[in-house]
């Protein structure tokens, strides 16, 4: 796997323990940085929080908390996201 970044260079790994922890995002593995909150994980995912909805381990993570609500190894997040019409 030498050259190749990212997740799939890191699950399994020594250096997977050091760079993050695992969570799952929307049923799928992903790594965030140690001590990452809900508001960085949508930083990261370039998403808008006003837009959307955030589950915490079947809980809902109110927005005004998502820079306080930090991840921990295993949560599981769902990211659902608010369409407008009619």
């Amino acid at each position: 796997m030498a050259g190749r970044s990212g997740l799939l260079s890191c699950v399994g790994s020594k250096k997977d323990e050091r760079a993050g922890m695992q969570i799952q995002l929307n049923g799928r593995s992903k790594e965030v940085a140690t001590g990452a909150t809900v508001a960085d994980l949508l930083v990261e995912l370039e998403l808008d929080s006003r837009t959307l909805a955030v589950e915490r381990n079947l809980e809902l993570a109110p927005r005004t908390e998502h820079a306080a609500t930090q991840l921990a190894e295993g949560d599981r997040i769902e990211i659902v996201t608010l369409v407008g019409g009619g």
